[in-house]
């Protein structure tokens, strides 16, 4: 379980300016459902003075992702578009006293999407440098442009830096290869070296030290054998009905606390990352709907260890959504 701060937890379950603003002239999208994280942010910005006058956002992921929208509407409402952009997501991490390592990335969608809404207000297209090619993490539809900006503003160093600021690298692991690439021309640029993990690994096994320099022409030269590294415990593979009775389990835990509000959630089905349920009662077409699918979603990742995205479906299946 990951250790949240009061302020994040204060800006998810009491998140601030929830919602579109009304008559917004600035709008940000990023992220995508089928990703996980979407963002929708939305501004009211006085066009005489340039100065953000509201600030909304409309959010599906975890908590940090809700808590770091909520914090950064705070953050941008008085400033102006230009103060705004000096913004970066390591100030909305502070903002709410700190984000744990793997959940940085929330911050860096808030940072984008403010982008795009200053974007939007000034008429201007966002530089779309996706060539062919340049998507690095197929899982997460991560490119290279984005990797590397990510990478110089934050001072990363490791592939595990990477995902948790961009999610890059956290599904199948195919994209290592290519972010591997990214760091290594990256801090080459800024005067470091990029050693992989696994040859950092090597180095503290196998380096040995050298003999004092009056022992050296008389002691035995001899292979340095590494000492066997303890194998690192392999969490078995779940199978589908273990899977299954673990989402159960977690509905369980939640399902208390929706019908003390006359609500209540079923699972309907699961079909790979996809977890489908149903909202009923008081929690069908409630405003906070979104917030308890994201902390469904939260509970689920964390128990099961992986990646999985909780569809709300309408019917009794989901054929056809």
């Amino acid at each position: 379980m990951w250790d949240y701060s009061e302020k994040v937890k204060e800006h998810f379950y009491n998140p601030k300016n929830a919602g579109a603003v009304p008559d917004a002239n600035a709008v940000g999208d990023v992220g995508s459902l089928s990703c996980g994280d979407a963002l929708r942010l939305t501004l009211k910005v006085d066009p005489e003075t340039d100065v953000i006058l509201d600030a909304g956002f409309q959010t599906f992921g975890c908590g940090s992702a809700i808590a770091s929208s909520s914090a950064l509407t705070e953050m941008v409402k008085g400033l102006t578009l230009d103060e705004a952009l000096k913004i970066s997501n390591q100030d909305i991490a502070d903002f709410l006293d700190g984000l744990p390592p793997e959940k940085m990335h929330c911050s860096v969608m808030g940072r984008e999407a403010l982008q795009a809404a200053v974007a939007n207000f000034r008429g201007e297209e966002l530089e779309d440098d996706h060539e062919e090619g340049a998507l690095i993490c197929k899982c997460f539809a991560i490119d290279e442009v984005m990797i590397r900006d990510t990478i110089r503003a934050n001072k990363l160093s490791t592939i595990e830096d990477v995902t948790n600021y961009t999610k890059a690298g956290g599904g199948c692991s195919a994209c290592h290869e290519g972010i591997e690439r990214l760091l290594s021309e990256e801090l080459a640029a800024r005067g470091e070296i990029f050693v992989p993990a696994p040859t950092k690994a090597k180095a503290a096994v196998t380096r040995m030290p050298s003999p004092p320099p009056s022992e050296a022409a008389t002691a035995p030269i001899a292979s340095p054998e590494p000492t066997p590294a303890a194998a690192a415990p392999v969490a078995p593979k779940l199978t589908n009905l273990q899977r299954i009775r673990r989402i159960e389990t977690v509905l369980e835990s939640v399902r208390p606390a929706l019908q003390r509000d006359k609500g209540d959630v079923e699972l309907l089905d699961v079909e790979g990352k996809n977890v489908y349920v149903r909202l009923t009662g008081a929690c069908t077409g409630c405003q906070a709907a979104s917030m308890t699918l994201s902390g469904i979603q939260q509970r689920l990742i964390e128990d099961l260890g992986e990646f999985v995205k909780v569809i709300p479906v309408s019917g009794q299946n989901h054929t056809g959504v």
